[in-house]
């Protein structure tokens, strides 16, 4: 059977004695593979390659990074297939989404590519007589990357393009439901020209994270996963002396005013709650008409639409999704949907116990629809995600703008309407990080930033664009003064802010 271990400097170690996890295919039921896990005694010789490659890594001029950067992006292009069926055959996804997957964090390598400019600092000529003041943007270091198993392409890519393109050295601890992508991208960037120990690949479960938590070496650490998991990485991060930027889970509305294009709202209703199977943090599984006669109107169109998805094998160019990761995150996602019937959600379509032919030990959840859903409940209050939709009517546009604001998830929200002043006010005064307007699923572009509010977020510095530079940095300011040589104290030194 193929085991999936360490990529250290230089590739693949395999330690002598090993504990090992279970990687399933999702479409079966069935183990495909094995990974290796580790703790601290891997870490540590991850750290040592790290510190020996990295200063030379960091005096590497940023064009030459930058030209590194550049063949990845090719390397990844070149082998969009065969990562794409990778990543299904170990998440579940469907070959479409597996390849927007990959893509969506390719525009963060892309936006590396521009590293040169990105990087620079500030300088002010004259600040005070005869005095300069500079500043430089310099690495911090070794960075690492915890990221989860629902886009096992992107969200590495998120973290180490910003972190190897500023300088650091990178080490990466994806999930070790689905890691064999982010090992095949540590092969791609080695191809590509990057030193060995910039870039390397841990797997593990709380033992390694604990390690690299703990690890002095380590500057800083980056997060995506659960909100109490980030929570306690921010915590512990922050208490031994590192910058953290942890990103946690999220419930995501959806508010549909009267005036919206329900036709279109349907479209992209099915897409943003039930692609993926719902297993994304920027999915939209809260949808809020604001009155009852829309309420009526779109429960009326969004039966039959979501009737017609199809599921399917990750490999089914038809599919409009795919299974769930694992057999317990079936019966999780399941548990929710008898969480929200006990707690008097009304059941408009149910899709547990969905098989098929062929597959029936797949973890496939058929597309679930719930209507008159309250904030008292539960199932509202933490996040299911799968393929579950929610109905929580709103009285009025006040009610509206206050649901999100008010929950304790902050990431995205997306506002449906043709009207451009109900538009501007709810973007302005919503208590959310990310806004769609007509937009149901409102991740950034690249050279933006990403990261949610409240309970979805914890650290002051978010994802990718300038704000990923900014984490991976630290600033350096020089203040110079070049004395002429004269001797009668004209040139004494002022203070620039005194000058």
């Amino acid at each position: 059977m193929r085991t999936v271990t360490h990529r250290l400097a230089g590739g693949t170690t395999t330690p002598a004695s090993v504990r090992q996890s279970d990687i399933f295919d999702p479409n079966s039921g069935a183990v495909q593979a094995r990974v290796d896990l580790g703790g601290k005694a891997v870490l540590d010789a991850a750290v040592d390659a790290a510190l020996a490659a990295q200063p030379a890594w960091a005096a590497t001029n940023p064009q030459r990074r930058a030209r590194v950067m550049f063949k990845f992006k090719e390397l990844v292009e070149a082998n969009m297939d065969e990562l794409a069926a990778l990543l299904s055959s170990e998440h579940g996804k469907v070959h479409a989404d597996s390849k927007g997957d990959i893509q969506r964090g390719l525009e963060v390598i892309e936006f590396c590519c521009g590293i040169p400019h990105a990087s620079k600092g500030e300088y002010t000529h004259g600040a005070g007589p005869g005095i300069d003041v500079y500043s430089m943007r310099l690495p911090i270091g070794i960075g690492a990357g915890i990221t989860p198993f629902n886009f096992p392409a992107m969200i590495p890519m998120w973290m180490f393009g910003p972190a190897i393109a500023t300088g650091n050295a990178f080490i990466l601890k994806p999930s070790e439901r689905d890691p064999s992508v982010p090992v095949r991208l540590a092969e791609l960037m080695s191809e590509a020209g990057l030193p060995d120990g910039i870039l390397q690949v841990v797997h593990g479960d709380k033992e390694m994270v604990d390690a690299i938590l703990d690890h002095p070496a380590i500057a800083g650490v980056s997060f995506v996963g659960s909100s109490d998991v980030a929570h306690y990485l921010y915590q512990r991060g922050v208490a031994a002396g590192k910058r953290v930027q942890a990103m946690g889970g999220a419930k995501n509305h959806g508010i549909v005013m009267p005036d919206a294009d329900l036709d279109q709202v349907v479209k992209d209703l099915a897409g943003a709650a039930f692609g993926s199977a719902g297993e994304r943090c920027m999915a939209l599984p809260v949808v809020v008409p604001v009155g009852d006669e829309t309420a009526e109107r779109l429960r009326a169109k969004l039966i039959p639409a979501i009737e017609k998805l199809r599921l399917g094998v990750s490999s089914d160019p038809d599919a409009d999704y795919g299974p769930v990761v694992t057999a317990a995150h079936k019966a999780k996602v399941e548990g929710w949907i008898q969480t929200c019937i006990d707690e008097g959600g009304e059941l408009v379509v149910d899709g547990r116990g969905f098989t098929l032919q062929g597959h029936e030990n797949g973890f496939f959840v058929g597309p679930t629809l719930f209507d008159h859903v309250t904030t008292e409940m539960s199932s509202y209050k933490e996040e299911i995600f799968g393929p579950v939709l929610q109905i929580v009517r709103a009285a009025d546009f006040e009610e509206a703008v206050a649901l999100p604001s008010k929950h304790q998830y902050g990431n995205g929200v997306a506002i449906f309407t043709r009207n451009g002043h109900a538009a501007r006010e709810f973007a302005a005064r919503v208590n959310v990080g990310m806004v769609g307007i007509n937009v149901p699923i409102p991740v950034p572009v690249a050279y933006h930033t990403f990261g949610g509010w409240k309970r979805s977020a914890f650290g002051d510095t978010n994802q990718h664009g300038m704000e990923g530079v900014k984490f991976w940095t630290k600033v350096k300011t020089v203040t110079a003064r070049w004395p002429d040589g004269a001797v009668d104290g004209s040139n004494s030194f002022v203070i620039p802010t005194m000058g």
